[in-house]
């Protein structure tokens, strides 16, 4: 597993489009082949990582918008060039990655590790180390996977988070609400040997719905009550559905994904200056096939991917976007579960066998969360067979009776 090093938001990403480098694309069949191996990279299950979002509020007042001196000061030399163009951006005290996202929710990027006891503990003294600096600069970290009170705004003036504010405008405000709003703990695993991927890739998304209900953590929008159990999960769907949708279970998921990574609409377009507005409607293969007045590179390639969101995305390694924000450090069970999980190929196989009344189920898990009664019987045998596996890796024993009190304590709570 790697980690991606060089900003996308940085005005430096862009190049001249009058320069046409010598890695131009040529056909599609090129691009697609590019995809699948860049996207699919197969070995042993190795290394694990996790990232960590969370809205920034104001301790005195968590409904003032977000000052962003206030967050600058705070970050100090933590804060990211998107934010600061002259900041050194230093990482975290373990090595983790801190970086902003469109409304100034802060993000803690581990590294990859071999060990789910390291990622755990490393992970959660930078996450401590950025809460520490938050609070003496008067801000606090948020606990739900939406901010409760405050409007979508947005805090970073770049061109890439400015040309999608444009096109998701065009769909309603649920791509504000995914830029500015909401905040996820993702999960990262690697993709596994080549006849394992396509089983690794169905259970991931099998598990969506299931891990969805059970750790909803977003029921608040705008200071009231929504109904849904996740409106993080309700905001991303409705934001861009070929952009965001869970990718189908198939025989050969790295061939699928980079036929929709192709059929895409672009979402914004480097070039100099500050406009990246991309025209509407023209995907990468209509680029390639002549659509603008320059051709594509692998370089546009590679930015093309970093603008697709779907619940589990490929980059080399299978990434978990699907999870709400959590208290504290209550992220740790979620990502504990799925390490678990995927520690082993027969485990693989009967988290597919016993997550099936949940798939597909994508929308009454956001939700209903729990309360319904399919996907809160699918929670429990899914993480009572984490708690198995969790128990038998035995890096984390802490964490076995509270992932096993997870249905029941969320739905004694629901009642």
């Amino acid at each position: 597993m790697t980690r991606m090093t060089a900003s996308i938001d940085s005005p430096s990403a862009a190049h001249p489009p009058a320069e046409v480098p010598s890695s131009r694309i040529r056909t599609r069949a090129e691009a697609e082949a590019y995809v699948a191996s860049v996207c699919f990279k197969h070995g042993p299950p190795r290394l694990l990582g996790v990232e960590l979002e969370w809205t920034v509020h104001h301790a005195a007042d968590p409904r003032r918008p977000l000052d962003a001196e206030a967050l600058i000061a705070a970050l100090g030399p933590h804060a990211p060039r998107s934010l600061v163009l002259d900041s050194p951006q230093r990482p975290l005290p373990n090595g983790s990655a801190l970086t902003v996202e469109p409304g100034g929710q802060v993000e803690v990027s581990s590294l990859p590790s071999p060990s789910l006891r390291t990622l755990l503990d490393t992970t959660a003294a930078d996450a401590a180390h950025v809460r520490s600096r938050l609070a003496d600069g008067g801000l606090l970290l948020g606990e739900r996977g939406t901010d409760p009170w405050r409007i979508p705004h947005r805090l970073l003036d770049v061109p890439r988070y400015a040309a999608m504010e444009c096109a998701f405008d065009r769909i309603g405000i649920g791509g504000r609400l995914m830029m500015c709003s909401t905040a996820g703990v993702q999960v990262c695993l690697d993709a596994g040997e080549p006849h394992r991927i396509a089983a690794r890739w169905a259970a991931l998304h099998a598990l969506g719905p299931v891990f969805i209900a059970a750790f909803a953590n977003s029921p608040q929008l705008f200071g009231d009550p929504t109904g849904w159990a996740s409106v993080r999960t309700r905001s991303l769907l409705r934001t861009d559905i070929p952009r965001m949708r869970p990718g189908p279970a198939t025989a050969d998921p790295a061939a699928d994904w980079a036929r929709r990574v192709l059929d895409t609409a672009l979402l914004c377009l480097r070039r100099d200056g500050t406009d990246w507005r991309a025209p509407g409607g023209v995907t990468f293969a209509e680029w390639i096939c002549g659509a603008l007045p320059w051709p594509p590179t692998f370089d546009d390639l590679d930015y093309h991917l970093s603008t697709l969101f779907p619940p589990v995305r490929p980059r080399g390694y299978f990434e978990v976007r699907y999870l709400d924000a959590q208290h504290g450090d209550d992220w740790m069970l979620p990502t504990a579960a799925l390490v678990a999980l995927f520690a082993d190929e027969s485990t693989v196989d009967r988290v597919l066998e016993l997550a099936v009344p949940a798939a597909g189920r994508w929308v009454d898990a956001a939700r209903h969360g729990l309360a319904d009664p399919a996907l809160a019987r699918t929670a429990a045998a899914v993480l009572e067979l984490a708690c198995r596996e969790l128990d038998r890796l035995d890096e984390t024993p802490e964490l076995v009776e509270p992932l096993a009190d997870v249905v029941p304590r969320r739905l004694a709570e629901a009642r």
